[in-house]
């Protein structure tokens, strides 16, 4: 099972709690570009909510160190001490979840922490669990036989 942080666009009225509450968390300030939960402008109105799905992993098969690995819980972490700051997971990375800020060191992403999901006073986020897909399964084995030295 993957754990993953469940967004619901059509619940967000944008006032910007979760990523306060993530950038606090994390980043020690109140910064909405260091928050690991994006919350963009969609036009009339309306928000769309962005946090790493824990299942597309092609970042987890495109870090040359391995520096980047699927826990227990099937969230994707960063091993901050292994990372080299290249960037190949913020640039393969198909929906922008995996960010990065230039004062930083390493990149950083959403872990499902539920700390958003406790403060968002419009129900807009739930922790939430689903089963692992073909393609996430897919990301893991390649990453694997590049650990194991060969490419599949």
């Amino acid at each position: 099972m993957i754990k993953y942080l469940k967004l619901y666009d059509d619940k967000c009225v944008g006032c910007m709690t979760c990523t306060a509450t993530c950038s606090r968390l994390y980043a020690k300030v109140d910064d909405p570009a260091k928050s690991r939960i994006q919350v963009l402008p969609a036009g009339s109105g309306r928000f769309h909510l962005v946090a790493c799905d824990q299942e597309c992993r092609k970042c987890v098969a495109e870090c040359p160190v391995q520096a980047i690995t699927v826990n227990g819980q099937g969230v994707v972490m960063i091993n901050k001490n292994l990372c080299v700051g290249c960037l190949a997971c913020v640039a393969v990375c198909p929906i922008d979840a995996m960010r990065f800020f230039p004062a930083e060191s390493v990149p950083f992403k959403c872990v499902a922490c539920s700390a958003c999901v406790k403060t968002c006073p419009k129900d807009a986020l739930e922790i939430a669990e689903k089963a692992d897909s073909p393609q996430s399964r897919e990301y893991l084995e390649l990453a694997a036989a590049v650990q194991q030295g060969g490419r599949k």
